[in-house]
């Protein structure tokens, strides 16, 4: 699987960036020169399907993800690295540590991360993602995909009924929406909508951030954030008030600082 990674290279301890669906490594131009800027070696890459990398018809599993993630890690032998894993993301971050280990890992950051689990079932009645509403997503993606990504690119960005980011920086996003394959776009829907992630987070021992919008509605900070707290034990939170799902845009000052704060630990 050919993925397109990008690496600031130097001698400075590995932030690994891990970027959301249905987006690129490009998401992140917001972070890269600030952690680069403050000594970190960042790397960022699109994910299989996703911006410049292979687009394969298979492999939107999580533990194919992983596994996608640690190919890079052993690639660039990466040691002592971060990882930080953004909505979709985190569920990388989280699948990482059981199938992998955290031998090359110094810690981790949920970024308005979907673990420990999103889909309301029986025995995850705080699952904020309904079947219906889940069904719903679908239903609208594979009917009109323009429209879909057009409204989801706003709902990204809004909180409290307001764009909090520039229209120019919602089309930026847009685009790169639009550089996804539909096998991709489907199938990690399906997955970051249906997995998971409660006994990963059991495994984690490293340093956590998790990191928050209060005013996130695409994952609400209540079914994911705070529960992802409570479950690892030795984590810290950081809630940015009134910031939405992409908040690492729309309070970059704000995100970059708690991220630096929680790096020099």
């Amino acid at each position: 699987m050919k993925l397109n990674v990008s690496d600031t290279g130097g001698t400075g301890r590995p932030v690994v960036l891990i970027h959301g669906w249905p987006l690129s490594g490009k998401a992140w131009e917001h972070q890269v020169g600030a952690l680069k800027d403050a000594g970190y070696r960042v790397v960022t890459y699109d994910r299989r399907g996703f911006g410049q990398s292979e687009k394969p018809g298979t492999g939107f599993d999580y533990d194919t993800l992983a596994a996608d993630l640690n190919g890079i890690m052993e690639d660039l032998d990466l040691q002592d690295a971060t990882l930080i894993g953004f909505s979709m993301g985190g569920g990388e971050v989280a699948r990482f540590i059981p199938n992998h280990g955290e031998s090359r890992l110094r810690s981790v950051v949920f970024a308005s991360a979907v673990p420990p689990y999103l889909l309301q079932t029986d025995d995850n009645p705080d699952g904020p993602l309904t079947q219906d509403a889940a069904d719903e997503f679908e239903k609208n993606l594979t009917g009109d995909r323009d429209a879909f990504f057009d409204g989801f690119t706003s709902d990204f960005f809004t909180a409290n009924g307001a764009l909090k980011v520039s229209e120019e920086e919602r089309q930026k996003a847009l685009t790169l929406c639009k550089q996804s394959s539909q096998d991709a776009a489907l199938g990690c829907m399906k997955a970051w909508a249906t997995t998971d992630f409660r006994d990963d987070l059991k495994k984690i021992t490293v340093p956590t951030l998790v990191l928050h919008g209060t005013d996130d509605g695409i994952v609400p900070i209540e079914g994911a954030g705070h529960r992802t707290h409570k479950a690892v034990a030795q984590s810290e939170l950081h809630e940015i008030k009134g910031a939405p799902h992409g908040c690492n845009v729309s309070h970059a000052a704000e995100w970059n600082q708690a991220v630096l704060d929680f790096l020099a630990k």
